[in-house]
């Protein structure tokens, strides 16, 4: 009798365990809506770091890793898809891998290929499975002489990587980096290395914006270090570009953005979803920084740290008018 109960038991098992193995999972190529759960488990994990180049979009991908331009915008909103092919294209979908962090974010890694066009998109989404935003990481271009490839490391810091051969066989690379930015539902720029990396002349992006509070000034030394200090939207705040190079141009700084006003001679950039924090203290002639976690912003083996003078500051005259009836004004 008690063989025949363990037969029974072992084949009511091995029926539970045919059941679990024949459950089908849902297939994303087709139409029939699909859980968010079910979506971002389609994704295999990659482990990091993680890198595409542009040679691989060539290759032809499996159609077990298809996704339905329904199904991929039931949870990414169309126009992720649009700003890359324009409205109305419904490029093929296929899911390349995933990273996830533990007990946050998740990223999905897509391949994007409609006619001539072919893109990798990296996806954020959320603890919770809701869609945080997407970037588009790779995009070739029409040159054959560059090489383009994105990468993801353990950090889940995005790199954008471009190489250049040039005309004397020599090559160039210049590097974009990102980084998630929940908050602000988007992917944020923390470095740029670019292929020209040698800058000749220093482009002041604020040097039209009034100068009428107290401390807005231009400081620094020389050409290539600036700290520029204008107006800011609010009288409690102030806007500022930085540029600075040390060591012999090795070692690269600049940041833009606005401070806010702490004390009569001291203001603080301080940004959400941003690490760095940048302070300001004032003097009749001088302005000094001390900065906190803005190694993004700048070399590893310098830093925003410092004091700059005061630059003079010659107010530009106006051009002259000629007065009305004067001799120029006379026409012959």
């Amino acid at each position: 009798m008690f063989f025949f109960r363990k037969i029974a038991f072992l084949s009511f098992a091995l029926f539970l365990l045919a059941g679990c193995k024949s459950k089908k999972k849902p297939s994303l190529s087709g139409e029939e809506p699909v859980a968010a759960s079910d979506f971002i488990e389609f994704f295999q994990p990659v482990t990091l770091s993680w890198q595409y180049a542009d040679a691989d979009l060539q290759k032809k991908e499996n159609d077990s890793l298809l996704i339905s331009y329904k199904i991929f915008t039931q949870f990414v909103p169309d126009s992720v898809l649009s700003k890359v092919f324009g409205k109305g294209v419904k490029p093929k979908i296929y899911a390349l891998g995933k990273a996830q962090v533990p007990k946050a974010e998740t990223y999905l890694f897509v391949k994007t290929v409609a006619n001539d066009k072919k893109a990798i998109l990296i996806l954020a989404f959320d603890n919770k499975q809701q869609f945080i935003t997407a970037i588009a990481a790779l995009r070739p271009d029409n040159n054959t002489a560059t090489l383009q490839s994105v990468s993801m490391d353990r950090k889940y810091t995005i790199t954008k990587t471009v190489q250049i051969k040039n005309k004397d066989g020599s090559t160039s690379e210049g590097k974009d980096v990102y980084i998630l930015n929940a908050e602000g539902k988007n992917f944020m720029l923390i470095m740029t290395d670019p292929l020209n990396d040698k800058i000749t002349e220093l482009i002041n992006p604020i040097d039209t914006l009034t100068r009428n509070q107290k401390f807005t000034a231009d400081y620094g030394s020389g050409t290539m270090n600036l700290v520029s200090i204008r107006d800011g939207r609010k009288k409690d705040r102030l806007t500022f570009f930085i540029h600075f190079e040390k060591n012999n141009g090795e070692c690269i700084g600049e940041l833009k953005g606005e401070a806010f006003l702490k004390s009569p001679t001291r203001a603080e950039y301080r940004e959400a979803g941003d690490p760095c924090v940048l302070q300001f203290n004032f003097t009749a002639t001088s302005v000094s920084l001390q900065e906190e976690n803005c190694g993004s912003r700048r070399g590893m083996q310098c830093s925003f740290d410092g004091s700059f003078g005061r630059k003079k500051w010659v107010k530009p005259v106006p051009p002259k008018t000629e007065e009305p009836g004067s001799a120029k004004q006379v026409k012959k």
